[in-house]
């Protein structure tokens, strides 16, 4: 016993981690995501194991996936950068008005249910993935960016939407990036570049928002980010991380967006799932 729980059981639950931190790094290389929809369901089946209330688990597996794409989105966007794919006035453009979302975002989550959040990403997900596999070309806002107006309020709605489901932001400022004609490599390592300011303050944010409930909350955890989730899969996702980018630059564009729409798919089907 560890904790007051079987070694066996928590020995299979710490493998898990560190395989979904794995997958984890490869998808934030190849898509720009920082893999939130690959950390948050197992983090949510180790947070029930460990005996965390219903009633801030969903907030834990929120604020430890942030905490945890933080170096792993980093490096990414290091990988990206090196490669001259990167678009850097647009990383500049969103991140003061991400930061605000994901401030808002922060609040929002300490007292709205899982399902709200749930349900707003299978919505998103699922018009990002037919899109995708219908082929980026024939949806389009234009052959160029916007205006920083337009931006500014892209920048807001990505890290709203990051702080609300776990993720890096990746597949809002995807999708966006891509309907202004940007080529998906381009998309991914800029995506990359917002996720870092967004997946900082996101951390920042369920730290603090989680503090009044600590009395609830699992051993070794800082508001509502969990030390050990971070430990345990941090180190992985980062490590794995340029494997993906390898990937993103190998294969055609076509392939790419066919890949992250199939992604997407999975994705919003897990949550799907978790609401039946």
């Amino acid at each position: 016993m560890l904790l007051g729980y079987p070694i066996g059981e928590l020995a299979w639950l710490a493998l898990l981690i560190v395989a979904a931190g794995v997958v984890t790094g490869i998808f934030s290389g190849l898509f720009g995501i920082g893999g939130g929809a690959v950390i948050v369901p197992v983090l949510y089946e180790v947070f029930r194991v460990l005996g965390v209330p219903e009633d801030v688990r969903m907030q834990m597996c929120i604020g430890t996936s942030l905490a945890i794409i933080v170096p792993t989105t980093y490096r990414s966007y290091v990988a990206h950068k090196k490669r001259g794919a990167a678009i850097p006035e647009v990383v500049r453009i969103w991140t003061l008005p991400a930061i605000v979302g994901v401030a808002i975002g922060s609040v929002t989550a300490t007292y709205a249910p899982g399902t709200v959040f749930k349900i707003a990403f299978v919505v998103f997900a699922s018009f990002i993935s037919a899109r995708m596999l219908a082929g980026g070309d024939r949806w389009s806002l234009g052959t160029e960016l916007p205006g920083r107006v337009p931006q500014t309020i892209y920048g807001f709605i990505t890290g709203l939407f990051s702080s609300l489901v776990g993720v890096s932001g990746g597949a809002v400022s995807n999708a966006v990036l891509t309907l202004y004609g940007q080529p998906m490599q381009r998309a991914v390592a800029t995506s990359a570049g917002v996720g870092v300011p967004i997946t900082i303050a996101g951390t920042i944010g369920y730290m603090l928002a989680g503090w009044p409930h600590l009395a609830k909350l699992p051993p070794l955890s800082i508001g509502f980010v969990s030390v050990l989730g971070v430990v345990l899969m941090a180190p992985v996702s980062s490590y794995t991380a340029s494997y993906g980018v390898r990937l993103a630059h190998w294969m055609p564009r076509r392939k790419l967006e066919i890949a992250f729409g199939i992604f997407l798919m999975f994705a919003s089907l897990r949550f799907i799932i978790s609401l039946i």
